[in-house]
Protein backbone atom coordinates (compact mmCIF):
# COMPACT_ATOMS: atom_id res chain seq x y z
CA UNK A 1 0.00 0.00 0.00
CA UNK A 2 0.93 3.53 -0.59
CA UNK A 3 0.22 5.08 2.54
CA UNK A 4 0.39 9.18 3.43
CA UNK A 5 1.10 10.13 6.90
CA UNK A 6 0.89 13.96 8.43
CA UNK A 7 2.82 14.85 11.30
CA UNK A 8 5.12 11.65 10.78
CA UNK A 9 8.83 12.41 12.48
CA UNK A 10 7.59 12.26 16.13
CA UNK A 11 5.31 9.59 18.53
CA UNK A 12 2.60 8.08 17.31
CA UNK A 13 3.81 9.98 13.36
CA UNK A 14 7.03 8.40 13.49
CA UNK A 15 5.89 5.06 14.67
CA UNK A 16 3.24 4.96 12.05
CA UNK A 17 6.20 5.22 9.30
CA UNK A 18 8.47 3.24 10.42
CA UNK A 19 6.07 0.03 11.19
CA UNK A 20 4.46 0.58 7.61
CA UNK A 21 7.74 0.31 5.94
CA UNK A 22 9.08 -2.71 7.81
CA UNK A 23 5.42 -4.30 6.66
CA UNK A 24 6.41 -3.49 3.52
CA UNK A 25 4.53 -0.46 2.82
CA UNK A 26 5.63 2.80 0.88
CA UNK A 27 5.20 5.84 2.39
CA UNK A 28 4.81 9.69 2.39
CA UNK A 29 5.23 11.80 5.51
CA UNK A 30 5.19 15.68 6.04
CA UNK A 31 6.42 17.65 9.00
CA UNK A 32 7.05 21.28 9.96
CA UNK A 33 10.54 21.77 10.85
CA UNK A 34 12.62 20.98 7.53
CA UNK A 35 15.94 19.78 9.50
CA UNK A 36 13.96 17.34 11.69
CA UNK A 37 12.11 16.10 8.59
CA UNK A 38 15.19 15.55 6.65
CA UNK A 39 16.96 13.76 9.32
CA UNK A 40 13.58 11.72 10.29
CA UNK A 41 13.62 10.51 6.15
CA UNK A 42 17.55 9.58 6.38
CA UNK A 43 16.78 7.62 9.52
CA UNK A 44 14.05 5.36 8.05
CA UNK A 45 15.80 5.28 4.76
CA UNK A 46 17.02 1.60 5.46
CA UNK A 47 13.68 0.66 6.32
CA UNK A 48 11.98 0.97 2.87
CA UNK A 49 10.51 3.46 0.25
CA UNK A 50 10.05 6.50 2.58
CA UNK A 51 9.54 10.16 1.16
CA UNK A 52 8.22 13.36 2.54
CA UNK A 53 8.27 17.31 2.73
CA UNK A 54 7.88 20.16 4.91
CA UNK A 55 3.91 20.74 5.06
CA UNK A 56 1.76 22.74 8.33
CA UNK A 57 -1.05 19.65 8.01
CA UNK A 58 -3.38 23.44 9.13
CA UNK A 59 -2.67 24.96 5.91
CA UNK A 60 -5.14 24.16 3.04
CA UNK A 61 -2.48 24.88 0.36
CA UNK A 62 0.21 23.73 2.12
CA UNK A 63 -2.05 19.88 2.47
CA UNK A 64 -3.26 20.24 -1.23
CA UNK A 65 0.37 20.29 -2.63
CA UNK A 66 1.37 17.56 -0.28
CA UNK A 67 -1.48 15.31 -1.15
CA UNK A 68 -0.32 16.33 -5.16
CA UNK A 69 3.73 15.66 -4.18
CA UNK A 70 3.03 11.96 -2.55
CA UNK A 71 0.96 11.25 -5.85
CA UNK A 72 4.17 11.87 -7.52
CA UNK A 73 6.49 10.20 -5.35
CA UNK A 74 4.65 7.22 -5.03
CA UNK A 75 2.43 6.83 -7.97
CA UNK A 76 -1.01 7.34 -5.79
CA UNK A 77 -2.43 7.23 -2.23
CA UNK A 78 -4.40 3.93 -1.11
CA UNK A 79 -4.40 5.38 2.82
CA UNK A 80 -4.59 8.42 4.02
CA UNK A 81 -3.66 9.00 7.86
CA UNK A 82 -4.78 12.27 9.88
CA UNK A 83 -2.00 12.29 12.72
CA UNK A 84 -1.20 15.69 12.73
CA UNK A 85 -1.64 16.98 16.40
CA UNK A 86 -0.63 18.70 19.53
CA UNK A 87 -1.80 19.43 22.93
CA UNK A 88 -1.93 23.03 24.24
CA UNK A 89 -0.88 24.06 27.80
CA UNK A 90 -3.07 25.96 29.69
CA UNK A 91 -7.05 25.65 30.41
CA UNK A 92 -9.89 27.95 29.50
CA UNK A 93 -8.75 30.94 31.82
CA UNK A 94 -4.69 30.81 31.57
CA UNK A 95 -4.04 29.46 28.24
CA UNK A 96 -2.91 31.12 25.17
CA UNK A 97 -5.62 32.23 22.27
CA UNK A 98 -3.01 32.18 19.61
CA UNK A 99 -1.55 28.69 20.57
CA UNK A 100 -5.48 27.54 20.90
CA UNK A 101 -5.89 28.48 17.22
CA UNK A 102 -3.09 26.66 15.71
CA UNK A 103 -4.27 23.69 17.90
CA UNK A 104 -7.58 23.53 16.38
CA UNK A 105 -6.45 24.72 13.02
CA UNK A 106 -4.06 21.04 12.70
CA UNK A 107 -6.35 19.29 15.41
CA UNK A 108 -10.00 19.51 13.73
CA UNK A 109 -9.26 21.44 10.47
CA UNK A 110 -6.12 19.42 9.44
CA UNK A 111 -7.84 15.59 8.95
CA UNK A 112 -11.21 17.57 7.12
CA UNK A 113 -8.82 19.19 4.65
CA UNK A 114 -6.38 16.01 4.39
CA UNK A 115 -9.78 14.03 3.70
CA UNK A 116 -10.68 16.80 0.62
CA UNK A 117 -6.74 16.54 -0.58
CA UNK A 118 -7.00 12.81 -1.04
CA UNK A 119 -10.76 11.48 -1.48
CA UNK A 120 -10.28 11.62 -5.04
CA UNK A 121 -7.36 9.58 -4.90
CA UNK A 122 -8.76 6.91 -2.20
CA UNK A 123 -12.31 7.08 -4.05
CA UNK A 124 -10.65 5.74 -6.82
CA UNK A 125 -7.88 3.30 -4.64
CA UNK A 126 -11.01 2.27 -2.57
CA UNK A 127 -8.88 2.66 -0.21
CA UNK A 128 -8.55 4.06 3.64
CA UNK A 129 -8.91 7.38 5.43
CA UNK A 130 -7.27 6.71 8.99
CA UNK A 131 -7.62 9.70 11.69
CA UNK A 132 -5.42 9.52 14.58
CA UNK A 133 -8.01 10.45 17.81
CA UNK A 134 -7.67 9.52 21.45
CA UNK A 135 -9.81 8.43 24.52
CA UNK A 136 -9.95 12.16 25.74
CA UNK A 137 -12.38 12.42 22.49
CA UNK A 138 -14.82 10.23 24.91
CA UNK A 139 -14.24 12.38 28.24
CA UNK A 140 -14.40 15.82 29.33
CA UNK A 141 -11.45 16.92 31.48
CA UNK A 142 -11.94 21.13 33.20
CA UNK A 143 -11.19 23.75 30.87
CA UNK A 144 -9.28 21.39 28.30
CA UNK A 145 -9.68 22.51 25.04
CA UNK A 146 -7.77 19.47 23.52
CA UNK A 147 -10.31 17.48 24.53
CA UNK A 148 -13.05 19.13 22.48
CA UNK A 149 -10.24 19.19 19.37
CA UNK A 150 -10.60 15.01 19.78
CA UNK A 151 -14.53 15.05 20.29
CA UNK A 152 -14.33 16.74 16.55
CA UNK A 153 -12.26 14.13 15.19
CA UNK A 154 -14.62 11.41 16.57
CA UNK A 155 -17.47 12.84 15.26
CA UNK A 156 -16.17 13.83 12.13
CA UNK A 157 -14.69 10.25 11.59
CA UNK A 158 -18.14 8.75 11.66
CA UNK A 159 -19.65 11.75 9.55
CA UNK A 160 -16.86 10.96 6.65
CA UNK A 161 -17.58 7.43 7.12
CA UNK A 162 -21.32 8.00 6.15
CA UNK A 163 -20.52 10.69 3.04
CA UNK A 164 -18.52 7.92 1.68
CA UNK A 165 -20.53 4.66 1.90
CA UNK A 166 -20.81 3.37 -1.14
CA UNK A 167 -17.81 4.05 -2.83
CA UNK A 168 -15.62 1.46 -1.45
CA UNK A 169 -13.57 4.23 1.18
CA UNK A 170 -13.45 3.18 4.65
CA UNK A 171 -12.53 5.26 7.31
CA UNK A 172 -10.95 4.22 10.74
CA UNK A 173 -11.04 6.38 13.77
CA UNK A 174 -7.86 5.28 16.12
CA UNK A 175 -8.53 6.81 19.24
CA UNK A 176 -5.42 5.88 21.37
CA UNK A 177 -4.85 6.61 25.42
CA UNK A 178 -1.82 7.08 26.98
CA UNK A 179 1.09 6.80 24.92
CA UNK A 180 4.72 6.93 25.73
CA UNK A 181 5.54 9.86 23.35
CA UNK A 182 6.95 13.61 24.01
CA UNK A 183 3.82 15.02 24.33
CA UNK A 184 4.35 14.25 28.18
CA UNK A 185 5.88 16.69 30.44
CA UNK A 186 6.03 13.59 33.25
CA UNK A 187 4.73 10.10 31.89
CA UNK A 188 1.76 8.87 32.57
CA UNK A 189 2.07 5.49 35.14
CA UNK A 190 0.49 3.46 32.06
CA UNK A 191 1.57 4.18 28.35
CA UNK A 192 1.56 2.27 25.64
CA UNK A 193 4.49 2.44 23.14
CA UNK A 194 3.50 4.68 19.64
CA UNK A 195 4.37 1.11 17.94
CA UNK A 196 1.13 -0.79 19.77
CA UNK A 197 -1.19 2.32 17.76
CA UNK A 198 0.83 1.61 14.36
CA UNK A 199 0.40 -2.14 14.85
CA UNK A 200 -3.43 -1.33 15.23
CA UNK A 201 -3.64 0.66 12.35
CA UNK A 202 -1.94 -1.99 10.09
CA UNK A 203 -4.24 -4.74 11.55
CA UNK A 204 -7.39 -2.55 10.40
CA UNK A 205 -5.61 -1.98 6.94
CA UNK A 206 -4.87 -5.81 6.27
CA UNK A 207 -8.83 -6.37 6.75
CA UNK A 208 -10.53 -7.86 3.32
CA UNK A 209 -12.28 -5.69 1.40
CA UNK A 210 -15.76 -6.72 2.96
CA UNK A 211 -14.93 -5.55 6.13
CA UNK A 212 -14.54 -2.37 7.52
CA UNK A 213 -12.88 -1.77 11.09
CA UNK A 214 -14.16 1.63 11.70
CA UNK A 215 -13.05 2.24 15.38
CA UNK A 216 -10.07 1.20 17.67
CA UNK A 217 -9.78 2.30 21.07
CA UNK A 218 -6.35 1.57 22.11
CA UNK A 219 -4.77 1.68 25.92
CA UNK A 220 -2.34 0.37 28.50
CA UNK A 221 -3.40 -2.12 30.81
CA UNK A 222 -3.97 0.13 34.22
CA UNK A 223 -5.46 3.64 32.52
CA UNK A 224 -7.95 4.45 34.88
CA UNK A 225 -10.12 6.07 31.78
Amino acid sequence: MRILVTGGTSGIGAALVRESLRAGHTVFTTGRDAGRLAAFLGSCSDLGDVHGMVANAGDWDQTRTAAAAAVDAMGGIDVAVANAGFSAAGDLADGDPQVWRDMVLTNVYGPAILAKATLPQLTANRGHMVLIGSTAGRKVYPGNLYTATKWAVTGYAESLRQQVVGTGVRVLHIAPGHVDTPLWKEAPDAAIAPESVAGAMLWALAQPPGVDVSEVSIRATGQEF
